[in-house]
């Protein structure tokens, strides 16, 4: 076994001084590195660790498992909320029954950025949906992100300037390293069979993919929520509820909408 990454989450249950030097010193002895460290909770730390071999991972659970001031919560190869959670501090918030929902809220658009752009750097096709009030923060932080992760981004179609609705790209735009943004309800009114044809060609890509409004999106073509590999969530606040009234109200207005 060479050196491998591991997560390391313990909650605390009496803070007295002098336990986290305990255990920065505990994993010295091991000889185990300290990449990152950082609350993750109101009573969670959360470390990622470097270590060379099975031995000292298994003393390390052993040793943790006997100390009465913690309990070992998560001690895993490090996942992407894991990684996310130790660099901000703080978890995605991730449906309990739905697994690929995450919820944001606008005060965590730079977790959300973030959260974006690590998966657009995985290759290959994914299919993002983007939920959300207009003026939420949806365009800003789908673009962010795509900066963040060095792509270029392509709006097939959008709301951002004016309406915009794509019926063909350049050929260097079909790039399978760009991330493609749909606004789901601009497209999903538009009757226009090129347009619709772009889309498919889009969507065989091996490439990222992100729809707005996803939940208009499907009600109009062949497409499923099934189909999307994530979906965002972001809300003002936590108790905003996510309508589209204001959308289905006003079909010519979307211009203002974002």
């Amino acid at each position: 076994m060479g050196e491998q990454e591991w997560y390391l989450e313990y909650e605390i249950h009496k803070n007295r001084p002098g336990l986290l030097g305990d255990i920065s010193s505990l994993l010295g002895m091991l000889g185990i590195n300290i990449i990152t460290i950082n609350g993750v909770d109101n009573e969670r730390r959360g470390m990622l660790l470097i270590i060379d071999n099975d031995e000292k991972t298994n003393r390390l659970k052993s040793i943790l498992e006997s100390m009465d001031n913690i309990t070992v919560t998560k001690f895993r190869k490090p996942k992407l909320r894991d990684r996310l959670a130790v660099r901000h501090g703080r978890y995605i918030e991730r449906d309990a029954d739905d697994k690929k929902t995450f919820r944001f809220i606008r005060d965590e658009l730079g977790i959300l950025v973030d959260f974006l752009a690590e998966l657009y750097k995985v290759e290959g096709h994914k299919l993002i949906g983007v939920r959300g009030m207009p003026r939420v923060g949806k365009t800003e932080s789908i673009v962010a992100s795509s900066v963040c992760a060095n792509k270029r981004w392509v709006f097939i179609s959008s709301t951002l300037l004016r309406q915009t609705v794509r019926n063909m790209l350049a050929d260097d735009e079909y790039d399978s390293d760009n991330v493609f943004i749909i606004d789901g309800a601009v497209s999903a009114r538009n009757m226009n069979d090129k347009h619709w044809q772009l889309i498919r060609e889009i969507m065989r890509l091996p490439a990222a993919k992100v729809v707005e409004h996803p939940d208009l999106f499907v009600q109009q073509t062949e497409y499923t929520l099934d189909d999307f590999d994530y979906i965002i969530e972001l809300k003002s606040h936590r108790d905003e509820e996510i309508t589209y009234e204001a959308l289905k109200e006003d079909p010519t207005g979307f211009g203002n909408l974002e």
